[in-house]
């Protein structure tokens, strides 16, 4: 649930890896962290901090394991691909006929979750078919040692993963679950709907009252947290997500963005030389996005919703994925 985007060049990580693994992890089995001095200041701080178990902890972190295959994987993410590659990643057959029926499987919750939430069905199932198919792909890494591993080990996005580690063990003390056990992502996102930890905290919910939050294995938990999600982050009911568009002459390339949130007037589009579909909203405003797929650019222009998906993944091309495959789903039902 975040965009991963490298700070430094390949030859500068690669020489940080060789510091930082040891053969054996080059072999491509997890390894014990052999330098342990960040891991002790962190574990200094959870002391100072949040009142852990000095002891308790230092136990766990021998525990955990360091892997190389977390640094290949986060330092070539799908979102570097162009369009036309990352699209035939998640917009497929065999996602939208597995939308069709884990939505026909779940249909009184997910209409219970739409409704209390105000966010679209078929967004709701399309994010969960995005993130593990419906459920079926979790993930298989010990989530402490994706934490771990990006925390020590990854310098470009160390603070972050040391701020998600943190959210991770005190969730699992809010929880009650053990953190050695549970798995996810290689960057540590969880359950159905992939949450990372400090995402879990804020937005999780306990949907079908159970007394507990499971995001694993409770669809109404995950899709009650998906739902809660959108809405904490303004999703708003009967408004458009993007639109595909013509432009005409060269005023547009003037009004070219990459960043997702909205700031131009339907007016200033069309100005711009933007053809815009009728019967819109008229106080929405939209940014203009090029794509390329790979027979030319082509051109979407994004609203408001649209943003609010990328909150879930700071990536146009994750958004525009998971908008596509909703419609294809809601289509096909």
């Amino acid at each position: 649930m975040y965009c991963c985007k490298p700070l430094i060049s390949a030859f500068g990580l690669a020489i940080l890896v060789l510091i930082s693994f040891n053969n054996s992890t080059f072999a491509g089995e997890p390894a014990p962290f052999e330098d342990k001095t960040e891991i002790n200041r962190f574990i200094g701080e959870m002391v100072a901090e949040h009142k852990f178990d000095k002891a308790e902890l230092t136990a766990l972190f021998d525990k955990a394991r360091l892997h190389q295959s977390i640094i290949d994987a986060i330092s070539r993410p799908a979102e570097g691909k162009p369009w036309y590659e990352y699209r035939p990643i998640f917009v497929t057959r065999s996602r939208v006929r597995g939308g069709v029926v884990f939505w026909k499987e779940n249909e009184d919750i997910i209409k219970q979750v739409s409704e209390k939430y105000q966010v679209k069905p078929e967004i709701i199932v399309a994010i969960i078919g995005v993130e593990t198919r419906y459920g079926r792909h979790k993930g298989t890494y010990p989530i402490l040692d994706s934490l771990a591993t990006l925390a020590f080990a990854y310098p470009p996005r160390a603070k972050f993963f040391r701020s998600e580690l943190k959210h991770y063990l005190l969730m699992s003390k809010e929880e009650g679950f053990d953190p050695l056990t549970q798995k996810g992502s290689y960057a540590g996102a969880m359950g159905m709907p992939q949450f990372i930890s400090s995402s879990f905290r804020r937005y999780a919910v306990d949907f079908d009252n159970d007394g507990k939050r499971d995001l694993w294995d409770n669809p109404a938990d995950a899709l009650g947290s998906v739902g809660n999600y959108f809405k904490r982050h303004g999703w708003t009911a009967g408004q458009p997500v993007a639109h595909k568009v013509e432009v005409s002459g060269i005023k547009y390339k003037d009004i070219l963005t990459k960043s997702l949130k909205p700031k131009y007037s339907q007016d200033e589009l069309m100005l711009a030389g933007v053809t815009l579909p009728g019967e819109l909203p008229t106080d929405i405003k939209g940014n203009l996005i090029e794509l390329d797929s790979g027979d030319g650019p082509e051109y979407w222009v994004i609203w408001d919703n649209f943003y609010v998906i990328s909150r879930y993944n700071h990536s146009a091309l994750y958004s525009l994925a998971v908008y596509q495959l909703s419609l294809e789903i809601l289509e096909s039902r």
